[in-house]
C-alpha cells in the first residue's frame, strides 16, 4: 500500500485492544513491512500520550513486531480522550487527511450510539467503519443497525468483524473444498451422513460476565461464528475468490438454512456448568461467578441442529455446538460419510465410516479410512491419514486488519448475512425464553451433561 491509512481505535483503553487487536496488528506489520499505518487511540479514560505509547508498544511487541517498526509507529501515534457518542468529539477523529478506518472496540450499545452521532456530522468519502460483533441483539436490532449504517457510509465501507473468518483453518476450507478432486464429488447429501462443528472451550467465564451473561453460548458463538463457518463449509463453488462471490454464496446457504425438522425444541439443547475443576483450577458454579445474574438464565453450552434445504444438502443434520468450562476443549469440524450400500461378505466386521476431521485448534486435517487390520486381513479397522497445518504467521485479527486497511471486505460480514444469521436462530431464542427447552447442567471440567451422552 502506497498511502498511509489512519487506524483510529475507539475503546483504545479496553481489553480487546491490548489483548487481541494490537497484537494482531503487530503480526501484520511484521509480515508486511511496507504497510503504512498512522495509529490513533481514543477512549474516555484520562490517559496521556506516553501511557498510550507504553500500552501500544507492549501489545505490538506481543505480536512479534520488530522494535524498529514499533518505534517508527510510536513516533506518530497519539491518544485522544473522547466521548464516543459525541458528534463534536467524533468530528475531530474522522476529519483526518487520507483514508481513515474507525475501529469500534466498544460494547454494541455504545457503538450504535456512536454511529447515530456520526450520521449527524459531515463525513469524508474515505471513511471506513470496523464494527465488532455482536451485530445487534436480535433480528430487529440488526436490521435497524443496518439501516443506520446505510446513512453513514456505503455498505462496501462497513466491515462487520467476525475474527473466526480470519482463522487460518477457516480460510483453509476454501482450498480444501475447491481444489481437491477427491472431496468435491462426495460433498453432498448422497454421500454425507452428518456434519458436526464443535468449539468447546476449557476456559470458564474468566471475568467476562459483563458481556457473556447477557449473551450466552448461542448468541456468542453459534449465531455468528459457527453459522458462518457452516456457510463456508457447505457453499457452492465460487468462480473466483473475491468478496462479492464468497458473500453471495454464503448468503445462499444461510437463506436455505432451517432448524432440523423446523422444531426449535427438538433441535436445540442448552446447559450451564456447575462447580468443578479444570486441571488444577477450581471453577465455581456459573451462577456464583462474579457479575452473573441468575435470573437471566444464561446458558454456557448450546447445541442446535440445522438443515440446509437445497439439493446438495437436504436431509443432512448439521450440529453446531459451543460451550465453556468443558474438559476436552474440542474444536473441530467433522464430516461423516455414509456407509457403502453394500459390503462384500467375508469380512469379520462392518467397515468403519469415513470421517473427514478439520481441527480448528490445534489445526489439522484427518481422513479416516477403512483398512485391513494388521493381525487378521479379514478384520477391518480405521486408519487415519493426517497432516498438521502450520499456524499462520499472522493472527486472526491481523488477517482481518489486513483486509480492512486495504479496503477489501472479503473477511467481513455483509449486512444481509448478519440479519440472516439472526433469522435462523430466532425460533430457538424464543423457545428458550419461554423455557420450552430445559436448562441441563454439567460439572465444570466434564465433557457436558451426562444426559446428552
Amino acid at each position: 500500500m502506497s498511502d498511509t491509512v489512519n487506524l483510529v481505535i475507539l475503546g483504545a483503553s479496553g481489553d480487546l485492544t491490548h489483548r487481541l487487536l494490537l497484537p494482531g496488528l503487530g503480526t501484520l506489520l511484521k509480515a508486511h513491512r511496507d504497510l503504512r499505518v498512522a495509529l490513533i487511540g481514543a477512549a474516555a479514560d484520562d490517559w496521556t500520550d506516553d501511557h498510550w505509547r507504553e500500552v501500544a508498544a507492549a501489545a505490538l511487541a506481543d505480536g512479534g513486531c520488530a522494535a524498529d517498526r514499533v518505534q517508527s509507529l510510536l513516533k506518530t501515534t497519539r491518544y485522544v480522550k473522547v466521548d464516543a457518542t459525541s458528534a463534536d468529539d467524533l468530528a475531530g477523529l474522522v476529519s483526518l487527511p487520507g483514508r481513515t478506518v474507525l475501529y469500534f472496540a466498544l460494547p454494541p450499545a455504545v457503538t450504535m450510539a456512536a454511529c447515530r452521532a456520526l450520521a449527524t456530522i459531515e463525513r469524508p468519502e474515505g471513511l471506513f467503519l470496523a464494527i465488532e460483533k455482536p451485530f445487534g441483539t436480535d433480528a430487529a436490532s440488526a436490521h435497524d443497525f443496518n439501516q443506520l449504517l446505510a446513512r453513514v457510509v456505503p455498505e462496501e465501507h462497513v466491515f462487520r468483524i467476525d475474527h473466526y473468518l480470519g482463522k487460518a483453518t477457516v480460510l483453509n476450507l476454501l482450498g480444501l473444498r475447491f481444489t481437491n478432486r477427491i472431496f468435491e464429488p462426495v460433498w453432498n447429501a448422497a454421500n454425507v451422513e452428518r456434519i458436526e462443528i464443535i468449539t468447546d472451550e476449557a476456559l470458564a467465564l474468566e471475568g467476562r460476565a459483563g458481556y457473556y451473561d447477557g449473551a450466552g453460548a448461542l448468541k456468542d458463538m453459534i449465531q455468528s461464528h459457527l453459522l458462518l463457518v457452516m456457510a463456508m463449509l457447505c457453499m457452492e463453488e465460487p468462480a473466483r475468490i473475491d468478496a462479492a462471490e464468497l458473500r453471495d454464496l454464503q448468503l445462499h446457504v444461510l437463506r436455505a438454512t432451517q432448524l432440523w425438522h423446523g422444531d426449535p425444541v427438538a433441535a436445540s439443547r442448552r446447559a450451564r456448568y456447575t462447580a468443578g475443576a479444570i486441571g488444577d483450577n477450581e471453577v465455581p458454579n456459573y451462577v456464583d461467578e462474579p457479575g452473573v445474574d441468575p435470573s437471566r438464565n444464561t446458558e454456557t453450552l448450546a447445541e442446535v441442529t440445522f438443515e440446509i434445504r437445497n439439493n446438495r444438502w437436504a436431509g443432512v443434520p448439521i450440529r453446531l455446538r459451543s460451550g465453556k468450562a468443558l474438559g476436552d476443549g474440542l474444536r473441530s469440524i467433522s464430516v461423516v460419510l455414509r456407509n457403502l450400500a453394500y459390503q462384500p461378505e467375508g469380512f469379520r466386521n462392518p467397515a468403519p465410516q469415513n470421517v473427514i476431521s478439520i481441527g480448528l485448534a490445534p489445526e489439522y486435517i484427518h481422513l479416516g479410512l477403512s483398512t485391513n487390520a494388521e493381525g487378521d486381513k479379514l478384520d477391518l479397522e480405521q486408519s487415519v491419514l493426517s497432516t498438521e497445518l502450520g499456524e499462520s504467521a499472522i493472527r486472526p485479527y491481523g488477517e482481518i486488519l489486513d483486509h480492512i486497511l486495504h479496503g477489501d471486505p472479503l473477511l467481513s460480514v455483509r449486512g444481509d448475512i448478519a440479519e440472516e444469521c439472526w433469522r435462523i436462530v430466532t425460533p430457538v431464542l424464543d423457545a428458550w425464553r419461554d423455557n420450552r427447552v430445559p436448562m441441563d447442567e454439567y460439572r465444570a471440567g466434564s465433557t457436558g451433561p451426562s444426559c446428552w451422552m
